[in-house]
């Protein structure tokens, strides 16, 4: 998985939105024009605590009255709702793709998904998928201009992320018209049944309600129910067919075994995807320089 350096103690925000109402009241004049907030928070009834997140704006947001589509931009493990701001330089790289035109202009939002793999886990303690369902998708529709239905709704992500764009776009097609992941964290069931205990007591197991668990023991119903193999071998076609999937990992990656799977998977059920191997590893210039096309893969299911 994704570690990220450790982040400063404050981090540069590059812009700083009135939330006072649902349209902020101006956007910044920087030298990218570049609109992004950080430290943002949702009261979660469903996890009892704060939802951290971040939000990019496009460069007229605040001065029309338009309503944007949005993708959701899912994070590593270990990192937050900063990682693809600050490591990643999102915001940047929307600004200067939307002013070429290579992607429509629209909202970016960053939740923060700790180390949740934005599931619910086996014990029901810790749902942050209904989390994300329930309340956070629509309390960012309440507050921004979105277009909120899921034909201008798109997500995406890195590792730990990327895993959850998958899970996401394949059980929630009803939300998200497209998903593109980066170095998803899919593993093939030899994978899941070899990984070192200490590594899976300490990422996985105690997720799917195996911790402690070896062998194919690992392989619960709940790790069947969300990992993205199962899921894309067992769904429905014309529920795998209703959002499009964009799928990239480096040659490089120690993620590329299950990244291949996946892909050969749905190209066994014929179902439409995109499939991408770059020179590259687990690292940020790897995804910094495959987000545009991420996320311009993801635009053309919002431009008509």
């Amino acid at each position: 998985m994704h570690r990220s350096p450790a982040r400063p103690a404050a981090l540069a925000v590059a812009a700083v939105l009135a939330l006072a109402s649902a349209l902020p009241a101006a956007r910044p004049d920087l030298a990218a024009g570049q609109a992004v907030a950080e430290g943002l928070k949702l009261k979660s009834q469903v996890l009892g605590r704060d939802i951290a997140y971040a939000v990019y704006l496009p460069p007229d947001y605040a001065n029309s009255t338009r309503r944007y589509p949005v993708v959701y931009l899912l994070h590593g493990y270990t990192d937050d709702e900063s990682g693809w701001i600050q490591f990643g330089e999102v915001g940047r790289a929307a600004d200067r793709a939307i002013a070429a035109g290579e992607i429509p202009p629209m909202i970016i939002v960053m939740p923060d998904g700790g180390v949740t793999w934005y599931i619910d886990d086996a014990a029901g303690q810790v749902r942050w998928e209904d989390m994300f369902v329930r309340e956070f998708i629509p309390h960012i529709d309440a507050t921004y201009r979105t277009r909120p239905s899921r034909e201008f709704r798109g997500l995406a992500g890195l590792s730990m992320g990327g895993w959850g764009t998958l899970v996401q776009s394949l059980r929630h097609p009803e939300l998200f018209a497209a998903g593109a992941a980066f170095s998803a964290a899919v593993w093939p069931d030899d994978e899941v049944v070899g990984m070192k205990q200490e590594n899976w007591d300490k990422l996985l197991g105690p997720l799917f309600g195996a911790a402690g668990l070896a062998g194919k023991d690992r392989l619960t119903p709940h790790f069947r129910k969300h990992n993205p193999l199962d899921l894309v071998r067992t769904l429905p076609e014309e529920t795998l067919k209703k959002t499009r999937l964009y799928i990239d990992c480096g040659d490089d990656d120690f993620l590329i075994k299950g990244n291949c799977a996946l892909h050969i998977a749905l190209a066994d059920r014929k179902i439409p995807h995109e499939f991408r191997v770059r020179d590259g590893g687990h690292t940020w210039s790897y995804w910094r320089t495959g987000i545009v096309d991420g996320l311009n893969f993801i635009g053309q299911s919002f431009r008509r």
